[in-house]
Order: C-alpha cells, then structure tokens, then sequence
C-alpha cells in the first residue's frame, strides 16, 4: 500500500480529490497536549484501503480541502477511540465528522472485550503485531523520521483492514444498527463541548465535601475551566484538583488567609485572588437548596440484594449467550440503580438495550422470568 507524506496544499488537493470518491476514510490523528489546553494536531494519517495519505498539518495551514472530505456525510469515517481525535476536530471548526464507526465500541459489541486497544484488536483480528516503540514521541518535531512515518501510516492501514472484518460480523450478527447511537453521540457537538458549570464533578476527593463546600468547589472549578480556556493552559497548570479541595475544605476569608495556601502561587494570588475569594464568599452564602450535590446509592434491602442477584445472573447469561464480557454490558451499580428506579442508564441506550436493558425492565415488570431447569438456567419473556 503506497504511503504519501503530504506537506504542501497543492499534493493535499491532489489526493483530497481522490479521497472524495472513496467508500470509506480510515483516519486517526497524532497530537500534543502537555502544556496547553487544546490539543495541538501534529498528524492526520487517512487511508482508503489503496493508499495512506499522512498529512502535515504544521507545514500546512489551510486544511479545508481535507475538511470538505472528512465532514462529507456519505463517506463513512473509521477510527479507533473516537473522543479524543474528534474533540481536536471540534475545536478546529466547532463541529465534529459524521458518519463514523468506531472499531473500539463495535470490538465490544463482537466480543473482544470493553476498550480494547488498536494493537490488541489488530492481533486478536489480523495477527499481526505493531511496533509500538513510538508511542510517546515528539510528534511537533519535524523533520519526521521514516520510523515515526511508518508507525503512523500502520495506525490507520490496519485500520482499514479492521472495518470490512468488524461490519461483515455485526451484518451476519444483526447488531449493525445497534450502534447508530453510540456513533451519533460521537458525532454530537455537544459530547465536546466544555461545560465549566459541571466540571467540578470530575475534581479528585470532591467526596469529602458537602453542601457549601461543593458549592465552593463548583464555583472555583468553572473559574479554573474558563481561566485554563482563556490562557490555553492545562487546568492542573492553572490550579490542581488538590488546592481545589484545599480551598474548599479550609475556605480563606481574607488576603492573609488566602497567602498561606501553598498551592497558589503570589503573582497568581496577585491577579485573582480577589476573584478566589468572592467566589468563596459566594460558596459559603449558597443556601442549602442551591448548593450541588453527589450522587447518592441508596443501600439495597435484602430483598432488594437478592433480586441484584437475579439481575446479574441475566446479565450473565446474556453475556454468554452473546459471546460478550458481562463487564461491557453493565456493573453491579448500574442493576443497584435500576432497581432503584433510575432510567438514565447507558445499559438502557443503544446496543445494550438491545442484548440486556430492554430484558431487566421485562423481568422487573413481571413479564419474564428466570428459571432452573435440567442443569440450565433459563430466562424466559
């Protein structure tokens, strides 16, 4: 398969015109974010199965004629672990591809375990082994050397090779349609969009604090978000998840307070610690209705336990009967919640809804049921 290294827009318009009329894109990117808050795009690696196009974009600045393929609807884009290269897409044009198959969320729907990574998947499939001896190099540093040319046109020439193998086994099993959800979520705008109000729910030992505390907390983490935005810094740069907590717990009153923090440097004290400390006074004056709050796991009754016990025995069931890992269908807190009336539940949506959701709700209605019989265990609706 012929790899073209592309650096100037005239061979980038060249072989976007071929692309266009391909009946599929494989595509992955490589990229740096250690020291900013977006993702710097290094490398765009595209294959149709005939040819690999690894496309510079830091020697390329307009990269429309690309865009005009990778966003075109009727070409199917595939791509292992979709998040991470359509959020670099997102922030380069606020929207992201359609179309896409993710060979990650249908490898678990085949059976090959929950997040299998690209080089598992291409032995497990294809027998063969990637090199992975450049998995941590300086992808901004040019010129690229022939082995990082190479690591990268492989990431997407199995690629390739990965997405007749995948469809023809979910066709033959009839679960091609079941992942229409999970591949419009990725396609969605808003799974990319930063949301400073609700980040704070990703904070590390946010769990020690309540009420005014968290509410603390969501405050200072929405400034921390749209400050690390702004200055394109990442958030633990600009305040650690641990000074967060900090601030939070112990909330200084005043300047002198605010000072002893050692998470916080003077200049940045300087420059925002009138903000820090409004937002604290604004924490501690949030009235009790108002303040955020974790989600709470009611302890199950004993009768409640037993019929878990009857929900994961489906499950693995289910999961045998299907050839998946019972892991990738839903844990034991998911069923805790389902029993205690939550719905909002991803074994509710999508393909797992097809193979399990749909089943517990029939069981919990009534309308199926769980039998022994002859050595089996049967489930019936």
């Amino acid at each position: 398969m012929q790899v073209h290294f592309i650096d100037n827009k005239e061979s980038l318009v060249e072989i976007c015109q071929q692309f266009a009329q391909s009946n599929f894109l494989a595509l992955d990117t490589e990229f740096v974010r250690q020291t900013t808050y977006y993702p710097i795009l290094a490398l765009i690696q595209i294959c149709d199965g005939e040819q690999i196009a690894i496309i510079d974009p830091v020697a390329i600045k307009d990269l429309s004629p690309l865009m005009s393929v990778l966003y075109n609807k009727a070409i199917p884009k595939i791509i292992h672990s979709a998040r991470q290269d359509m959020e670099i897409f997102y922030y380069l044009n606020q929207s992201v591809p359609e179309a896409l198959f993710d060979t990650q969320v249908s490898a678990a729907l085949l059976g090959y375990g929950e997040q299998i990574g690209y080089a598992t998947l291409v032995k497990q499939l294809l027998n063969v082994s990637l090199d992975k001896s450049q998995t941590r190099t300086d992808w901004l540093k040019r010129p690229l050397t022939q082995k990082q040319i190479d690591y990268a046109a492989d990431d997407v020439r199995y690629l390739a090779k990965l997405y007749p193998i995948q469809k023809e086994k979910l066709q033959a099993l009839g679960r091609l349609s079941w992942l229409e959800k999970d591949f419009q979520f990725l396609s969605s705008s808003s799974t990319y969009t930063p949301s400073p109000k609700t980040i704070w729910k990703k904070t590390k030992g946010l769990n020690r604090l309540k009420k005014q505390k968290l509410a603390i907390l969501q405050n200072l983490a929405a400034f921390r978000e749209e400050l690390a935005i702004k200055q394109n810094r990442p958030r633990r740069r600009v305040i650690t998840d641990e000074t967060l907590i900090e601030l939070s717990m112990n909330p200084p009153s005043n300047n002198d307070e605010l000072q002893a923090c050692r998470g916080l440097s003077h200049k940045f004290q300087q420059y925002n610690g009138t903000e820090i400390l409004s937002l604290i006074h604004k924490g501690l004056n949030t009235s009790d209705k108002d303040c955020p709050t974790l989600p709470t796991y009611e302890k199950l009754s004993q009768n409640e336990e037993a019929l878990a016990d009857c929900l994961m025995a489906i499950v693995h069931l289910s999961a045998h009967n299907n050839n998946i890992s019972p892991r990738c269908l839903c844990s034991r807190k998911d069923l805790d919640a389902l029993i205690k009336g939550r719905r909002e539940l991803a074994l509710l949506s999508g393909w797992r809804n097809e193979l399990i959701g749909k089943h517990l709700l029939k069981f919990l209605s009534g309308d199926a049921q769980l039998s022994y019989h002859s050595g089996q265990l049967l489930f019936s609706h």
